[in-house]
């Protein structure tokens, strides 16, 4: 009985091996087979891996829309003016508006401004992230620490930025500071509560596998911690962008000091004062304008690299 069960095995071994040399495929063969139709999905997925989008269908896909958009605002803009809606002083026309644009240009005073409120916006930002970042990352880990603050991170992301202005005015005067702390306090509770986000959706798989690896403590924030949450956190980065520019006109539209140059915020403040309802218009297209150029510049470009080295954003084809 054994004899027999052995010849069988044998048998069917045999029968393996020459199926294995008469087709020249062995099991290391099959691997990388199965390696490659692995890799061919993903590319598959991922539209073709590195070829490059065509020009006309960027223009046409990306471009256009939003130009087709602006044309119809300023068009439904022009034909209400001319509809006599308003008198001319509450709402002037796209080209007298566009005069205003000319005029800051002509005595070059357009550029002072915008960069006036945006390095205001740039570095109160980097600063809110250097405080958010630690703090999201304490309230994420510590739940003593999520159990006594939390809660007031999410009330203090909901109150209104310019509801701070009086208070920063009174402790800080007239000064930069009361800027700066009015886009602290509406930036770091977005960034905090994003990275905080972020953590949560880790899966406890990774920080399992970290710890093995002999991660632990700043070793597990840097290299566990932080890539694995970067989606989230991104994403409160680019909310904390916002409440800092939106905090920042608020605080401007209030602080004025001739010693703390004008930004947009106290130029369109200026521009009412005077009744100026074109200068106003221009102000707000500027605030607009720069908030929209930022997030198009830096944080969509960067948001999508993200994501499409994660595999959660397919390649446009």
């Amino acid at each position: 009985m054994a004899s027999s069960e052995t010849a069988a095995t044998g048998a069917k071994g045999t029968d393996e091996g020459a199926a294995g040399v008469g087709t020249g495929r062995g099991p290391a063969t099959a691997s990388g087979d199965l390696a490659g139709l692995e890799a061919g999905l993903d590319a598959l997925e991922s539209g073709g891996g590195g070829d490059r989008v065509p020009v006309g269908r960027v223009l046409l896909t990306r471009v256009l829309p939003p130009i087709v958009a602006i044309a119809l605002v300023l068009t439904a803009w022009q034909l209400t003016y001319w509809a006599d809606v308003q008198p001319d002083y509450l709402l002037p026309s796209p080209g007298d508006v566009g005069a205003v644009f000319a005029e800051m240009w002509r005595q070059g005073t357009l550029l002072e401004y915008i960069w006036t409120s945006v390095s205001r916006g740039l570095l109160g930002f980097l600063i809110a992230i250097a405080v958010g970042t630690p703090l999201g990352l304490l309230v994420a880990r510590v739940k003593l620490v999520r159990a006594a603050i939390g809660p007031v991170l999410t009330g203090l992301q909901s109150l209104p930025s310019i509801a701070w202005v009086p208070a920063a005015i009174i402790w800080f005067g007239l000064t930069n500071g009361t800027i700066y702390a009015v886009v602290l306090l509406g930036a770091v509770p977005s960034i905090a509560n994003g990275i905080v986000a972020g953590v949560d959706q880790i899966p406890p798989l990774y920080l399992r596998a970290g710890r093995m690896l002999g991660a632990r403590g700043l070793s597990s924030v840097r290299f566990v911690l932080l890539p694995a949450a970067l989606p989230g956190y991104l994403a409160g980065l680019k909310q904390g962008w916002a409440f800092s520019w939106r905090s920042l006109m608020a605080a401007e539209l209030i602080v004025h000091s001739p010693d703390l140059g004008t930004g947009l915020g106290q130029l369109m403040e200026n521009y009412r004062t005077m009744q100026n309802m074109s200068g106003v218009l221009a102000t707000i297209i500027l605030i607009l304008v720069v908030g929209v150029a930022i997030d198009l510049l830096f944080f969509s470009p960067l948001e999508r690299r993200v994501l499409r080295s994660r595999g959660l954003l397919a390649r446009v084809s």
